[in-house]
């Protein structure tokens, strides 16, 4: 493929401009609420937290399965 199509295929690609969707944070008057934004931390937290989780899991696993094999 030459670069032109290349640089074309990537345009096309690219998302419309459109205007911004009002946000639900910011209220007609132009303030924002504070309980949206900390409700947003809060899920961000947990869904941090699962992620940890996880991996803790996982490494706990790992090392139990690497003693097994090494035990026998």
């Amino acid at each position: 493929m030459s670069s032109e199509k290349i640089i074309s295929q990537e345009l096309n690609d690219l998302p419309s401009l459109e205007n911004p969707q009002k946000n639900k944070e910011v209220s007609p008057s132009g303030r924002v609420d504070i309980n949206i934004l900390l409700n947003r931390v809060r899920k961000e937290q947990e869904k941090q937290r699962r992620i940890n989780l996880v991996f803790i899991g996982l490494t706990l696993l790992l090392i139990f399965i690497s003693g097994l094999i090494l035990s026998f």
